[in-house]
């Protein structure tokens, strides 16, 4: 049987933000006592704490107590996670095409499509809201950092409704044997994006107050 090929939106989508990933995903560090209590106390901000203790744990020196770098970290691990469930989303959905072309019920590959571009917009906006991270300037107003801040919260905000909507099709998907792992790994990614929405909603409150 004949190989099934990516699609070209697939193959585009994977070598443009492979790199984003490996520019922002640093090189995991000790976990000294006081930094372990700085990520504990912030994770404790979070829907799943235990959750955001362990992605973050290797951070701990390169963000120095800095809730800012920290909200970047977790940006970046949420955005590895998702690029990670794209490339597996993205071998599942051409399988099914070519066996819907061969036969197949046209229904899952649809649905495994749907959930692709929904991951593939969740992922955008990760991708800006990296882009402001990296770009924001501390030294300016409250109000420009205000500013900053809630782009990224609007970003991380739609990131999420994305993702939610990535599985509301598979209700209509019967035996297939993918199913299941692809709702569990897009959980395993709100939850990451939940917590580092946040961990960045913890930054603003701290600069605020």
């Amino acid at each position: 049987m004949e190989k099934p090929l990516l699609h070209p939106s697939l193959i585009f989508f994977l070598a443009t933000l492979l790199p984003l990933v490996l520019t922002v995903h640093s090189q995991p560090s000790p976990l000294p006592s006081d930094d372990s209590d700085f990520i504990r106390t912030s994770c404790n901000a979070t829907l799943y704490p235990d959750l955001c203790v362990s992605s973050l744990s290797n951070f701990s020196s390169s963000v120095n107590n800095d809730s800012a770098l920290l909200a970047r970290a977790a940006i970046s691990v949420t955005l590895t996670k998702a690029l990670e469930l794209g490339s597996y989303l993205s071998n599942v959905t051409a399988l099914l095409k070519s066996q819907e072309d061969n036969g197949g019920h046209p229904t899952a590959a649809a649905v495994f499509h749907d959930c692709f571009e929904n991951l593939k917009d969740a992922v955008g906006e990760m991708k800006g809201s990296m882009k402001q991270m990296r770009d924001l300037v501390s030294t300016g107003s409250l109000e420009s950092f205000r500013f900053q801040m809630s782009n990224v919260q609007t970003w991380l905000s739609a990131a999420l409704t994305d993702e939610e909507t990535c599985t509301d099709g598979f209700k209509d998907v019967q035996d297939e044997p993918r199913k299941d792992e692809v709702c569990a790994r897009v959980d395993d990614v709100k939850k990451l994006t939940s917590n580092a929405l946040a961990l960045v909603n913890r930054c603003v409150d701290k600069a605020i107050h």
